[in-house]
């Protein structure tokens, strides 16, 4: 995917908003489960090479079905129709 095309205050404000979103209380909890996940995963032989853990599923999926939503698009997986 191409990167994108932002001005210099563009692309500091959209800084400023993925760190804010990375914190939030939720994203936090995902992040630690998936490196427990992870960690298990690897240290029971497991290849995970090019996977995501799937919070939804509870499971490791690659990661274009997971970060696509199955192949349903990202845009029904909004929090109104989750």
């Amino acid at each position: 995917m191409a990167k994108q095309k932002l001005s210099i205050k563009a692309k500091a404000a959209k800084a400023k908003r993925d760190l804010a979103a990375a914190k939030t209380a939720s994203r936090r909890r995902k992040k630690a489960e998936n490196q427990r996940k992870r960690r298990a995963a690897k240290k029971a032989g497991k290849n995970i090479k090019g996977k995501d853990y799937d919070h939804k599923d509870r499971k490791f999926k690659s990661v274009k079905k997971n970060r696509g939503n199955d192949g349903k698009g990202t845009k029904r997986e909004s929090k109104a129709r989750y």
